[in-house]
């Protein structure tokens, strides 16, 4: 329970460390290793993880350790090494986006807090649901919710003890955490692996407009109470690769908005220190229009420069400490003792050997004992003469030197029990079992092996006829004609509805759609986030998963499975010789083998388009620096960037998994282009024209 809004910092080195805690931050995130989505951070070795986790326990500052990134199979066994350093070392909870990862650290780490990432890309009360269903504590919200959003979204959890967290200042992403490809498919590096290279800052024009794709930065710290108020407990500064004095800037702001201090000259600083021209809190105000962008310009820099110093000066000095209260006790022929508590931790020392004499001149008194034992400076420890109880009998000569070696000693054995009393216990038997699951129970699918899956973008792509041999299943979009549902039926085609992963306001008109198209005959849902999920299962449909849920490795698979999947497309940065080296999860697994891929999931239109551009059977474009087009698609409540080519491995079939499914994703193609792709892939024809093989042969760093 939080009487008061946590405020968490940014960590991505020690100094910024210090600077979170200095200037009154409740709790830092920061990385260890390579499993994290700021890879480019200096990150954290296994010995400045144990200081910095000292330092911040100490004060009484907890450490979250981020493990947000999709792993391989082969990298499983360090995930594994990684959670038992956390569990030994005593930090105080996990931040997660694989589904994998999350099945281990609560097998092997029950006690350890599991939070989710905005990179598992949930964003519907339905799906927050799902996530404390997994056994998540909390769940991190995506940046672009409004207030009345979020609001729905503690109502419908409340009741599942699942907290809320959130970004309140720092950088905005224009995609959807968690559903960008953007980077890995451009030069192979993986925002969901930490490695985004930030492609959506390049220039991107829609029609006169430049840099459609790159956003403001984000500040709403004002609104930390009414946000608090609404439900939401801890307030999260992005900014692991920035300075520590943007970090102490942003740390003071935030603590400055829970205790209603006013400051406008740090407000300003704040704005000068790092910004993409200025900031907006447009997202919680619900608007989602063109104030939203904009770039990092020349004076955005050099505003910066001139208050570096003053900044600094606002964690140099170290003041945070964390109270202690003593016992001293000092009576004639007996140890002295000295008993020190902090919180729930108390530990006791004596002098041993060395017994009080009778004093020759001045005996001790109380004062002079106090003199010595409040002093704790360097230690993280602050000692009040309020704080310190003294039992001393009269006439007794104490030795300062005694008395200091007495404090030095019991504040040393505070700090050991405060670090102690944060371990976890790890089970790696545990974790390791998950690694070697028994064989599981195949469920009767409802796709028969073989079958190939073609998504239509709109129902006038239906090809005039099917030259594919072997069983088909139709995909088709929320607002089919009911006509046209019942068409299928009555031919006894098998088909299902892709539910929207732009969910947001969308969710009432999709449930609705999804009760109707099952009274016309409807097989199954395609779902592509968590949230998408929760709805199909809520309507009683076979889910078949999307490749946008990120099953990355088999761990991740077999998870997935277990939350009522009964089919699941792999993810698409896997390559083929990952996809064929994958435990099978009980559940038919695919892959896409064309289309355009998504390669950003927006919940604004980029900047320079609005929805008239897409009342068109043609998507309007996006143009690249290279001078290459993009096309844009609605997707729910969202829009869709594409790739500017279609992946095709048409004649590279004998490379796909031997059972399983095969996806078409249609979008920008006419009927007869998508007759024509299905012919080819029955030929094992070459691709013509521009295409790609996405990632299935280089993968991902």
């Amino acid at each position: 329970m939080y009487n008061r809004p946590e405020i968490l910092a940014p960590a991505g080195s020690m100094e910024a460390l210090r600077a979170a805690v200095e200037c009154g931050a409740d709790a830092v995130y920061l990385g260890a290793g390579h499993f994290n989505a700021r890879r480019n951070a200096k990150n954290f070795t296994a010995d400045e993880l144990r200081d910095a986790i000292e330092y911040c326990h100490v004060r009484g500052v907890k450490v979250h350790l981020t493990l947000n990134t999709l792993v391989s199979d082969g990298e499983l066994p360090e995930a594994i090494d990684l959670i038992e350093e956390a569990c030994a070392l005593g930090v105080d909870a996990l931040i997660v986006q694989d589904p994998g990862i999350a099945a281990l650290v609560r097998a092997s780490a029950p006690d350890m807090e599991l939070h989710a990432s905005t990179q598992m890309a949930v964003m519907t009360p339905e799906g927050f649901r799902e996530l404390a269903a997994l056994g998540f504590d909390r769940a991190v919200l995506p940046r672009e919710l409004s207030l009345d959003e979020i609001r729905a979204i503690r109502k419908a959890t409340e009741d599942t003890g699942l907290e809320l967290e959130m970004f309140i200042h720092g950088a905005l992403c224009m995609c959807v955490s968690g559903q960008c490809y953007l980077s890995a498919m451009m030069g192979g590096r993986s925002g969901n692996r930490g490695l985004c290279a930030q492609p959506c800052r390049l220039d991107f024009s829609a029609g006169e407009t430049p840099f459609a794709l790159s956003l403001r930065d984000l500040s709403a710290i004002s609104e930390i109470p009414s946000l608090f108020d609404s439900g939401v407990v801890s307030f999260k500064i992005e900014g692991r690769m920035k300075r520590p004095e943007y970090v102490a800037a942003a740390v003071t702001a935030c603590r400055n908005a829970v205790d209603g201090i006013v400051d406008e000259r740090l407000e300003s600083e704040l704005d000068a220190v790092f910004s993409r021209s200025g900031h907006t809190d447009a997202y919680l105000r619900g608007t989602r229009g063109p104030d939203l962008f904009g770039t990092r310009q020349k004076e955005d820099v050099v505003a910066a420069a001139p208050i570096l110093k003053d900044l600094e000066a606002l964690y140099r000095k170290e003041t945070r400490t964390t109270p202690v209260s003593l016992d001293f006790t000092a009576h004639p022929g007996k140890p002295l003792r000295l008993r020190a508590t902090q919180g729930n931790c108390t530990v006791s020392v004596d002098s041993g050997d060395i017994r009080p004499e009778p004093a020759q001149n001045a005996p001790a008194t109380k004062e002079t004992v106090l003199r010595q034992l409040v002093k704790s400076g360097g230690t993280g420890f602050s000692i009040r003469e309020d704080d310190v109880n003294v039992d001393l009998s009269d006439g007794l000569f104490l030795p300062a030197s005694v008395l200091n070696e007495l404090r030095r000693e019991a504040l040393e054995a505070l700090k050991k029990a405060v670090l102690a009393a944060s371990v976890r216990p790890f089970d790696r038997s545990a974790a390791e079992a998950l690694l070697h699951p028994t064989a599981p129970v195949p469920r009767s699918p409802f796709l028969p092996d073989g079958t190939t899956v073609i998504r239509l973008r709109t129902p006038e792509q239906f090809p005039e006829h099917i030259p594919i041999s072997g069983p088909v299943a139709w995909l088709l979009p929320v607002g089919t004609p009911a006509a046209v549902l019942e068409d299928l039926s009555q031919k006894k085609s098998l088909f299902g509805i892709e539910v929207p992963r732009g969910l947001y306001e969308n969710t009432a008109r999709v449930r609705g759609f999804l009760k109707e198209a099952c009274s016309h005959g409807a097989a199954f849902a395609y779902a592509g986030t968590l949230d998408g999920v929760a709805l199909a299962k809520e309507a009683g449909l076979p889910v078949l998963g999307g490749f946008t849920l990120n099953g990355f490795n088999s761990l991740a698979l077999r998870e997935l499975a277990a939350l009522g999947l009964s089919a699941l497309t792999v993810s698409q940065e896997l390559k083929l010789a990952q996809i064929a080296a994958l435990d099978p999860p009980g559940i038919p697994l695919g892959v896409l083998v064309y289309g355009r891929q998504p390669l950003m999931l927006t919940r604004p239109a980029p900047n320079g388009l609005s929805d008239r551009d897409f009342s068109d059977a043609a998507l309007p474009m996006l143009l690249d620096r290279k001078g290459i087009l993009f096309p844009v698609a609605r997707n729910g409540d969202a829009y869709e960037l594409l790739n500017s080519r279609p992946l095709d491995v048409s004649d590279k079939q004998d490379d796909l998994p031997e059972h399983g499914f095969r996806l078409f994703y249609m979008t920008t193609e006419s009927s007869e282009d998508v007759t024509a792709v299905l012919e080819r892939y029955e030929r094992r024809s070459p691709p013509e024209g521009e295409f790609t093989r996405g990632l299935y042969y280089k993968g991902v760093q």
